[in-house]
């Protein structure tokens, strides 16, 4: 690692303010290093001093972290504190609220779809409500170690319920309230849930979505494939769910099956505020995400409960430079992992008071962030790029009729930022005075993996810049060979950290082969990586068949299969082409029966039919009629000819390996058609 100096010559770096170097958890660069070295040289005593500020109910019995990265030598594993036994739940409520007296300090400001639906959750408050949601669970007969599957929009409800699960050592399964009924019921089916809890509907903008009949949908297509898995539904009456002139929902049929759906304000209303924590062990499941994967089938990511708890603690404590006295907010959905760590479960453990989100960034104006913001003088903001690339299309004006004086800390989140949005954010969200953290890490991860740190780090934008405490990089060449100093190549992890996940939930061989084969050794993250002269890194993007749309990481198998489902369609192919907004969007190319016709109509039929299998973010943006696909003669799809194609661009490369180089030429002629 190259200490920051004078030796850049391309990029600017942006130093961090002296205000905030003056009482940061991690103050300077050489501090952090100091710091960084430890966490590498002598782990245990690292990570073991982070422990000591949680409460053990009973502490671990060996090594703090053992684990084997090499398949050649056996099984791959991770363990952390092992023998250990505590609970997250009462590490993040029952601590602040008994021993730190937080009882009365303000854990979340609920914001909804519309401006004048609030809430204002304490510490207390969201004690007695996860104790009682727990109380319910467990009267449906929720047990330790059972999956409950959670399908609901951004409300409280939904911390309390995750939070419920973990006091009572269930395995919460959260599936973002976006995907469709088929997405959910194979989470569902994978996981075995036993009881669904989701609510009659929910506002995003002007659409009104109805989540109960979705999840309807889901349960019947679980008893269609033999796997009645779930016995009973808890439905949330979403106290924002009104039509946008104030007035009573119209149009929201809600059915109801009395053996099976339970109202959430009737099962909560009788049951006492305590429960007593399950007491867990330290490599305990605690809950399982599904993150797509290349081969088409979603992988259930699985996290467990003490090394998770210490690894988002201490990133969220670190990256955002945590005061007692912030106002943090994260515009993540905690349908994905950024919801679970940098909403849930990292804030809660440092007794922060955060924002929580329920609208959509430019409902009812494109001021909204701005003005929630200025609402609750919020002091470290977290979002995505393609936010940031949205809100810069209206321009600056609307984010300079507010007063943004209050943030000290912004963040990015889901995928590299480009230049032009990381300088619109500083200067005009930022006001020039923010350092900016552009955050690299994965579902897989749990946590941040490569990050500044924002008093310590100075920052070229766009780089993710160095690791984080007990994160050892390296970048790989095809062969598996080692790179040091400038290198571009695979980005890989030569040792744990304890937030990393410890499986794919019922398929150890194929969380191996996934993550570990390529390069024993190694845990491979699929991304490229560029290392500069100075030691910044740089993610160049997947290197696998892996999308990023709008910061939601898609196999292009798991949109191929839905595009095949198709009666008219033998054959798709689906690539990545750049977006203004969401950074990149989905371009296929359909090869349909012979003698059909590509119409308007079956283009609309076939964006229809992925919105259906997997949800509206998978949406197409360009479809392309495709009688034939580039292959090989051994008959793989050249899919590196199919990006070129549909970047527009003309140079191809070599064409010599083609099957039929005349196919290109087709392909080539009708471009125009599909980019309209």
């Amino acid at each position: 690692m190259v200490i920051p100096g004078s030796r850049y010559i391309e990029e600017k770096m942006y130093h961090p303010p002296l205000d905030l170097q003056k009482d940061a958890h991690v103050p300077d660069f050489n501090s952090y290093l100091e710091l960084y070295r430890k966490s590498v040289e002598n782990p245990d005593a690292f990570w073991k001093g982070i422990a000591d500020e949680f409460f053990w109910k009973k502490p671990a019995t060996g090594p703090i972290m053992q684990h084997n990265f090499d398949v050649t030598k056996g099984n791959i594993f991770i363990k952390f504190m092992e023998g250990a036994k505590t609970n997250i739940c009462y590490n993040v409520l029952d601590r602040n609220v008994r021993d730190k007296n937080l009882g009365e300090k303000v854990a979340y400001y609920w914001e909804g779809n519309s401006p004048d639906q609030t809430m204002v959750i304490t510490y207390g408050q969201m004690l007695g409500q996860v104790c009682r949601c727990a109380n319910v669970l467990k009267k449906l007969g929720v047990k330790k170690g059972d999956r409950v599957a959670i399908y609901l929009p951004m409300i409280p409800e939904l911390v309390y319920t995750m939070l419920a699960c973990a006091r009572i050592g269930a395995v919460h399964s959260i599936v973002f309230a976006g995907f469709s009924s088929e997405s959910l019921c194979e989470r569902i089916v994978d996981t075995q849930s036993c009881v669904l809890v989701t609510a009659d509907g929910v506002y995003r903008g002007e659409k009104l979505v109805n989540l109960k009949q979705i999840a309807d949908e889901a349960l019947e297509k679980c008893l269609e494939r033999s796997s009645p898995c779930v016995t009973k539904c808890l439905v949330v009456k979403h106290q924002g769910l009104r039509s946008q002139n104030g007035g009573a929902c119209n149009g929201l049929q809600t059915s109801w099956d009395s053996g099976c759906d339970v109202w959430w304000d009737e099962a909560m209303r009788d049951v006492p505020e305590e429960c007593d924590p399950e007491w867990m062990d330290a490599e305990d499941p605690l809950f399982i995400l599904y993150t797509s994967g290349s081969t088409g089938k979603p992988k259930g990511v699985l996290h467990t409960v003490a090394g998770y708890l210490l690894y988002t603690s201490l990133t969220f404590k670190c990256v955002f430079d945590h005061r007692h006295d912030d106002v943090y907010w994260c515009t993540a959905d905690i349908g994905w992992i950024t919801g679970h760590s940098y909403i849930t479960y990292g804030p809660l453990a440092n007794g922060a008071t955060s924002v929580l989100f329920g609208g959509v960034p430019v409902h009812p104006h494109v001021g909204r962030y701005w003005e929630i913001i200025e609402k609750y003088k919020v002091t470290k903001f977290y979002t995505a790029p393609t936010a940031l690339r949205l809100l810069m299309k209206y321009g600056h004006e609307p984010v300079e009729k507010y007063d943004l004086s209050s943030l000290r800390i912004l963040g990015t989140v889901g995928e590299p930022i480009n230049p032009e949005a990381w300088h619109w954010y500083y200067e005009v969200v930022g006001r020039s005075r923010c350092p900016v953290v552009d955050t690299f890490w994965q579902t897989e991860t749990g946590g941040h993996v490569l990050t500044p740190l924002p008093a310590a780090t100075p920052l070229k934008p766009g780089s993710a810049t160095f690791p984080f405490f007990g994160v050892e990089p390296a970048i790989l060449n095809e062969h598996g060979e080692e790179l040091e100093g400038e290198a571009e190549g695979y980005l890989v992890f030569k040792r744990p950290w304890p937030g990393i996940m410890r499986t794919v939930y019922n398929n150890h061989e194929r969380f191996e082969n996934i993550y570990f084969k390529k390069f024993p050794g190694f845990y491979v993250t699929g991304d490229g990586c560029r290392r500069d002269k100075d030691g910044y890194y740089w993610i160049t993007g997947r290197i696998d068949d892996m999308l990023n749309v709008s910061g939601h990481l898609m196999s292009t198998a798991e949109v191929e299969a839905a595009l095949m489902g198709h009666l008219s369609v033998t054959e798709a192919a689906v690539v990545s082409r750049p977006h203004k907004v969401k950074g990149e969007c989905l371009y296929c190319f359909v090869s349909l029966k012979d003698h059909l016709e590509f119409t308007p109509s079956l283009e609309g039929e076939l964006k229809r039919l992925v919105r259906e299998k997997i949800g509206p973010i998978a949406t197409p943006d360009f479809i392309q009629n495709a009688p034939a696909l580039p292959k090989t003669r051994s008959g793989k799809i050249m899919r590196r000819i199919l990006r070129k194609i549909a970047r527009s661009e003309s140079d191809l490369g070599d064409l010599s390996t083609l099957a039929d180089p005349k196919v290109v030429e087709v392909l080539l002629s009708q471009r125009s058609q599909a980019l309209g």
